[in-house]
């Protein structure tokens, strides 16, 4: 196991060590701002991280009345499943609301939304007023590559950008998941999926 670790560590070391030098050359292209193109590639050392803090997400049996599209989060298992139909879902690792802050019932998403915005909820920033009142979307940014938004509540399924987190009770009620697993999701569910949230 430590062998292992060791050589992922020297694999992400020159992975970024490479691209820093290509960014570098002579002649090479700069890259567009991330405000101008409204896109931005997922940190490579993140996805390194998340390979020993996120659980692989895989199908499984998972037998369910809801049709095909339907996203079933357990919080208590900190697990979601994409009900596939069949007898099979799609699992994924997820991070749910800290103690005081976990919710449960059944909701839509009424908006998918890639690289969003952050604008922390009034309640947020009386309980840490070191925030900031607004984050532009981007790799720093805590909602993650992709967003989707639940009803009208504050409440989303999220990415992150502390895959450590992921399995964990941290938040303060949206469902958080690793960059490459919220991206998945997202081009998995439409605009108006039932999601039913159990403790």
């Amino acid at each position: 196991m430590i062998s292992r670790f060791v050589i992922g560590a020297l694999s992400a070391a020159a992975l970024v060590m490479a691209t820093a030098a290509a960014s570098a050359a002579p002649g090479a292209r700069q890259a567009q701002p991330a405000q101008q193109s409204g896109s931005y590639p997922v940190n490579p050392f993140t996805n390194f991280l998340a390979l020993f803090t996120a659980v692989p997400r895989q199908v499984v049996p998972f037998q369910s009345n809801q049709p095909p599209g339907t996203i079933i989060v357990r919080t208590a298992e900190r697990r979601l499943y994409l009900v596939t139909g069949k007898g099979q879902a799609m699992r994924y690792g997820i991070g749910v609301g800290k103690e005081g802050f976990t919710w449960a019932g059944t909701e839509t998403i009424t908006r998918k939304t890639e690289w969003p915005d952050w604008t922390p909820p009034p309640e947020m920033l009386r309980r840490r007023p070191d925030l900031p009142h607004h984050m532009r979307g981007g790799p720093d940014n805590p909602m993650g590559a992709r967003a989707m938004y639940l009803g009208d509540t504050m409440y989303r399924i999220h990415g992150s950008n502390e895959p450590h987190t992921i399995g964990t009770a941290t938040s303060s009620g949206c469902i958080r998941m690793t960059n490459d697993d919220v991206i998945d999701l997202y081009n998995r569910v439409k605009v108006g999926a039932t999601v039913i949230v159990q403790r």
